[in-house]
């Protein structure tokens, strides 16, 4: 696209990514787009026209969600093969990303027309940006099937699935998820959970999968907002707890338990928090 902003737009369907939380989280090309197309694509109209007011900008809109997205993919191919310009954008982050619109992007590119991406916010790159994860393959899972069968069964699949894995989850939904997830995965593994990303009561905290529906539990606003769950790829291999004791019960002759956890934890890849529970219980009486 141009950087020209007095330059016509060509008729085209552009991708709007838009704040997922904070409204000031828009790209100037995003609040360009929205101001020189001829309508926007939303998926809920009462949603996105306070965007769009907030920065000025008075663009026609209409509705294109999960419930009438083919109908509204035909409008919108039919728009644009007579030359308007068509703004696509979802409730918050980026159409087609666990959001509606890759059926809308797809009949568009069908009919040979062109697709403008216009990046931005994301929910899943906020997450890995904050999450000190170290280089390495990660997969992008999106939301797990609603119904506990499913959702345990897709979780058994990506135990074995190499590096992170990233979840989306409403706030419903999030206890069982990770409760499954700890099952299915191993409850070693670290979970960082993300929730309400940008917005006024955001929080990231860090803990084993294990103990993350007891956390999430114990006050009802963690369980408020959207999540993004984020799962550190599991270890090489299990390790070996009778000597992960052997090795904690040597230390405690000669550390205070939270040192001796440490230590074990570096030695045997268990999590420290684990290593320290057990060093209460193994510590040898002074």
């Amino acid at each position: 696209m141009s950087s020209d902003n007095t330059a016509p737009l060509p008729p085209a369907l552009y991708v709007v990514a838009t704040p997922i939380g904070n409204l000031g989280d828009i790209t100037l090309r995003a609040l360009e787009v929205l101001r020189g197309v001829d309508r926007v694509a939303c998926e809920d109209t009462r949603h996105s026209r306070p965007l769009l007011l907030h920065h000025g900008i008075t663009t026609p809109l209409f509705a294109a969600h999960m419930h009438n997205e083919a109908a509204a993919a035909a409008r919108i191919v039919e728009a644009i093969e007579q030359g308007q310009r068509i703004a696509l954008i979802s409730d918050a982050g980026t159409p087609g990303v666990s959001d509606p619109g890759a059926v809308i992007v797809a009949e568009v590119r069908a009919a040979g027309l062109a697709v403008v991406p216009i990046p931005g916010p994301s929910a899943l790159a906020c997450a890995l940006s904050a999450s000190g994860l170290p280089p390495g393959p990660v997969t992008f899972v999106g939301f797990l099937p609603a119904k506990a069968a499913a959702r345990r069964k897709a979780l058994t699949a990506l135990a074995a699935v190499p590096g992170a894995l990233v979840f989306y989850e409403a706030p419903h939904r999030v206890l069982e998820s990770v409760a499954d997830m700890a099952a299915a995965l191993g409850g070693q593994r670290q979970c960082l959970v993300a929730r309400e990303l940008t917005k006024r009561f955001e929080t990231l905290h860090r803990l084993p999968l294990a103990e993350a529906a007891a956390w999430l539990g114990a006050d009802p606003d963690r369980l408020r907002g959207e999540f993004v769950l984020l799962i550190d790829a599991a270890g090489e291999a299990a390790p070996d707890t009778a000597q992960a004791d052997g090795l904690m019960r040597v230390l405690l002759e000669e550390l205070p338990p939270n040192q001796a956890a440490r230590l074990a934890a570096k030695a045997t890849g268990i999590d420290r928090q684990t290593l320290y529970r057990r060093a209460l219980e193994l510590k040898p009486d002074r």
